[in-house]
């Protein structure tokens, strides 16, 4: 009797086992056929673009016409290119202008509206300000870029005319004409335009942080300044790298900003890797050329965001084990 009820209570656990395993299956399958579609799309408009861009660049090729097969000498050629090094340096410049900065803005301003403007006047005003930054990322960059033309030209523009009615004249420059300045020009207009999004991503991650660890803090006298370097740089760590990331990525493939305030120059002086492959594509019809530029900067900016993944999943890993 004991056998027969031993059996019977372990064939109940096996259907049920089995009805357990067609559940979690049928789940993921499901879950499958809402991934396909993204999964088309990812191999339509990145992967295959991607590979029959990789496989040009070891060709030599106008355009029109039969390719004719190169190996790999668009990539020793591109080697030994000083322009190309010369915009991957102009590269690295926008990644202080378009990460770096605006990080450290982004985390100085989100601290100091979520913890004083929001504390004495109102997380609504905090709210304007915060709108109010983020409005250069909503612009298209195109608008943005054709505005700062207008308020940098070198006869009437805005910049020039305000630093005359206040008496100085004679900082009047030619902000973007000037080789020596249009690099740090452009720079500080993708500073403006940057800043804005990792504000945003900063104040809410700080939606997450104890409040009690400010107040604990506070009691103890710890000042802003103390509050901020002690409790709010460690708690929102995996959003300080995915805005790294995030904006490093931005800044290496930057080309609008690029092409509507300067169209790389004066004299190359703010040309980019991204730009650089573009006019090799279309102005020199050097297709093979310009798809090998366009190859190793997109084997750069996937080696970044392997590394910022990487370090965001640390810290978060990290964090988890700090909690309780």
């Amino acid at each position: 009797m004991t056998v027969t009820v031993e059996r019977t209570a372990g064939r109940g656990r096996a259907t049920k086992d089995r009805r357990r395993y067609g559940s979690s299956r049928r789940r993921r399958d499901s879950y499958t056929l809402f991934l396909l579609p993204g999964v088309l799309a990812f191999l339509a408009v990145i992967v295959v673009p991607f590979l029959m861009n990789t496989g040009v660049s070891f060709t030599d090729w106008e355009g029109v016409g039969t390719p004719e097969w190169t190996g790999l000498a668009n990539y020793r050629e591109l080697m030994g290119d000083s322009e190309f090094w010369a915009s991957f340096r102009h590269s690295l410049f926008m990644v202080v202008a378009m990460a770096a900065v605006p990080t450290a803005l982004g985390l100085v301003l989100a601290a100091a509206l979520f913890d004083y403007v929001g504390k004495y006047f109102g997380s609504r005003w905090a709210a304007v300000l915060r709108a109010c930054f983020y409005l250069p990322q909503v612009l298209p960059i195109a608008v943005a870029g054709i505005v700062w033309s207008w308020i940098l030209a070198p006869d009437n523009g805005s910049l020039n005319e305000v630093l005359k009615a206040v008496g100085l004249g004679s900082w009047q420059q030619d902000w973007l004409g000037d080789p020596d300045l249009a690099l740090y020009t452009v720079m500080g207009v993708m500073v403006w335009v940057q800043v804005g999004f990792p504000l945003v991503v900063f104040m809410a991650g700080l939606q997450r942080v104890d409040p009690q660890l400010y107040e604990a803090a506070e009691l103890d006298g710890a000042g802003w300044w103390r509050r901020f370097r002690h409790i709010t740089l460690p708690q929102i760590r995996p959003e300080i790298y995915v805005v790294l990331t995030w904006c490093s990525i931005a800044a290496l493939k930057v080309f609008g900003a690029v092409y509507v305030l300067t169209k790389g120059g004066p004299g190359g002086a703010t040309n980019v890797p991204s730009y650089f492959s573009f006019t090799t594509f279309f102005e020199k019809t050097q297709v093979g050329y310009g798809a090998a530029i366009s190859t190793v900067l997109t084997v750069i900016i996937l080696a970044l965001s392997l590394i910022g993944l990487k370090l965001q999943t640390r810290a978060e890993d990290t964090e988890e084990g700090i909690r309780p």
